[in-house]
């Protein structure tokens, strides 16, 4: 291994659990059954190409229970564990009819939906997954709850004070962490700036509150624009938890500089691994000129999830 890359592969504890290494595999939709055989080959081949933590694409809260439980999703923890790596479950809060905007839901509404995250991390963690993540960013529905712009309720749940845009994220976080295993792991994932929709501040507010509810990961997407993970760097600098940083970390050195420069203390390869899923074991081994690299064309990744297709990789398929 080039010793420049050996931070890549400094493992990480964190509670009753250890990444063997700084790499993660970022929540993707790969439009596959993940529990069905097509599933776990695809995350069995993520977790055995050497990261050190495979995070499952977002799963809709509402179908645990009924859709996926803790039998049929067994599997998949198992296919990950086996393999190496820490296996974590996205989380994700849907639109359903009626239910599209944050003034949309009732109190009662917003209680179903506490307890539709505990039910769906219950089933992760008696499946065998070592954590969840809820998934609070991007723009989705979790993610306009925060937004002052989207968020036009006049409740303790809304409204331009932070305080109320926190409030659901902050309330299911501190739920799971009260009602789940000292040893399950909690991830959440955020942009840390949105547009004209709030700015950097806002959400460095929100993630030391997060760290004082419980949270054990933050996942910041996305982490860098120009320079690597300088959007997560005033995160790493302000919390005690570690921060995953994304955004064409499959570039080398942009990786290095993000965790040498204590910028993030964990780095997502998404693409990257798309197009070489040993692009962690070729990197350790110094194979560097075996790596299938990311050549940004988004023809069968992107491509073929818009077509609603299982999502491949031009240099391979």
């Amino acid at each position: 291994m080039n010793p420049q890359h050996a931070v890549l592969f400094q493992p990480l504890p964190i509670r009753t659990h250890e990444l063997r290494n700084r790499l993660v595999c970022p929540p993707m939709v790969t439009c596959r059954d993940v529990v069905g055989p097509e599933g776990l080959k695809w995350y069995r081949t993520i977790a055995a190409g050497g990261v050190g933590c495979v995070i499952v694409e977002a799963m809709r809260v509402h179908l645990f229970g009924t859709d996926f439980t803790a039998a049929n999703m067994r599997g998949l923890a198992d296919a990950i564990t086996t393999e190496g790596a820490l296996p974590v479950v996205q989380l994700f809060l849907a639109q359903t009819e009626g239910l599209a905007e944050p003034a949309d839901f009732s109190l009662a509404d917003l209680d179903r939906v506490v307890e539709q995250f505990v039910t769906a991390a219950r089933v992760c963690e008696e499946a065998g997954f070592a954590g969840v993540e809820p998934h609070g960013a991007h723009g989705f529905l979790l993610n306009r709850f925060f937004s002052p712009v989207a968020n036009s309720r006049t409740d303790d749940y809304g409204g331009q004070a932070l305080e109320g845009r926190m409030k659901l994220g902050l309330r299911i976080v501190s739920t799971l962490r009260e009602r789940l295993s000292d040893e399950t792991l909690l991830f959440y994932r955020h942009t840390p700036r949105l547009g004209e929709d709030y700015p950097l501040d806002d959400s460095l507010q929100f993630a030391r509150r997060l760290q004082a509810a419980g949270l054990d990961v933050l996942d910041l997407s996305p982490a860098g624009i120009d320079e690597p993970a300088e959007l997560a760097a005033p995160f790493a600098s302000e919390l005690t938890i570690p921060v995953i940083a994304v955004n064409n970390m499959c570039q080398h050195d942009r990786a290095v500089t993000a965790l040498e420069q204590g910028r993030a203390d964990l780095v997502a390869i998404g693409r990257g691994l798309i197009a070489d899923p040993e692009w962690p074991r070729k990197t350790q081994a110094g194979r560097l000129d075996e790596i299938l690299f990311c050549t940004e064309c988004d023809e069968a990744c992107f491509g073929n999830l818009r077509r609603g297709e299982p999502i491949g990789c031009v240099l391979h398929d």
